[in-house]
């Protein structure tokens, strides 16, 4: 009775199973959700979503309004254009003075390439237009404003043209600087900079840019200016000092960055040294005497020694001692 017994209940446990084998079972489905749509111009490329460290300075990011198509904005076409009327004649920019090319001539160079983004971005160039960090321009210390000239990555050989229409550079060493979009496609973005090639076959307008050979030298034909009434000096302080050597603490005390003739140009490069000075508690501002140059002073500072002090501090990182000047 009790092995009867055991065999029902392994009889019941084999039908339950069986049962239970007959049921279909639930398959996951598989349809693919629809992806959210996103407007095409808040989308980051992935290259740009996580740039590395010291790709750009502290708030000079890419922005959030960065095009998806950054690799497909076509470069730079160079056509016939009238150079500036003021962005070209000799200036002077932390304690060095650059006289721009402004006749036809090879140009060559090589040197370190950077990018300036989203705080420049909507602000002034040397030729009075507005800056668009998506467009294909770029900075250059004397190459003709508006000109074209040819920029190749040495490391990964990719190659660009863009339409100069700013001033810059003026520290760390390099020889240009790429708007955002141009950087984004010589690959350069995430680094910040890249060894590059700047090359114009000719400085007049209606000449295509042509690449040159890559080699380790530099060419560069010297030209002259057309204005030779341009001539950027020292400038003398045109308020003199106290019998004791120091002025009276009223603000007007300032360090001397840069002196230009045009308006537009000062404004520029006003724009950049504003970044570089940022968090200093010092401000950046331009100041025009009778002779015409507008320049860029940043302070105010409480005495000529606390001026001198700072324009000490400040000769290894800009490469000059900045002059003293009084309002």
């Amino acid at each position: 009775m009790q092995v009867n017994k055991q065999t029902g209940l392994i009889l019941f446990a084999a039908i339950i199973l069986t049962a239970c084998s007959g049921v279909p079972t639930r398959k996951e489905d598989t349809r693919s959700t629809p992806a959210p749509v996103i407007e095409s111009h808040v989308v980051l490329p992935p290259s740009v979503v996580q740039p590395k460290r010291g790709g750009y300075l502290e708030g000079d990011s890419p922005g959030v309004d960065v095009p998806i198509n950054l690799a497909a904005i076509p470069d730079a076409v160079p056509r016939v254009e009238p150079l500036h009327r003021f962005a070209n004649t000799q200036y002077s920019a932390l304690g060095k003075t650059y006289t721009p090319l402004i006749s036809p001539g090879k140009f060559k160079e090589r040197g370190v390439a950077s990018w300036y983004g989203k705080k420049f971005h909507g602000k002034r160039t040397a030729s009075g237009e507005i800056y668009d960090m998506y467009g294909m321009t770029a900075a250059h210390p004397i190459l003709p404003v508006p000109s074209y000239a040819r920029v190749t990555n040495l490391a990964n050989k990719k190659s660009v043209v863009v339409r100069i229409n700013d001033r810059g550079p003026f520290l760390r060493e390099r020889i240009i600087d790429l708007s955002y979009a141009a950087a984004y496609k010589l690959g350069i973005v995430n680094d910040g900079s890249a060894e590059v090639v700047v090359e114009v076959e000719s400085l007049a307008a209606d000449n295509y840019v042509q690449p040159l050979g890559v080699t380790d030298s530099v060419v560069m034909t010297p030209l002259k200016s057309t204005t030779d009434s341009v001539v950027v000096t020292p400038l003398k302080s045109t308020t003199a000092p106290s019998a004791s050597g120091e002025a009276a603490a009223s603000g007007n005390v300032y360090l001397q960055l840069g002196a230009f003739r045009s308006q537009q140009g000062a404004e520029s490069f006003l724009s950049r040294m504003s970044v570089e000075f940022e968090g200093s508690g010092k401000r950046v501002e331009l100041y025009q005497k009778e002779d015409d140059m507008v320049r860029v002073h940043v302070g105010p500072y409480s005495t000529q020694d606390e001026a001198r002090a700072t324009a000490e501090k400040l000769e290894p990182r800009l490469g000059f001692k900045p002059l003293v000047k009084l309002h």
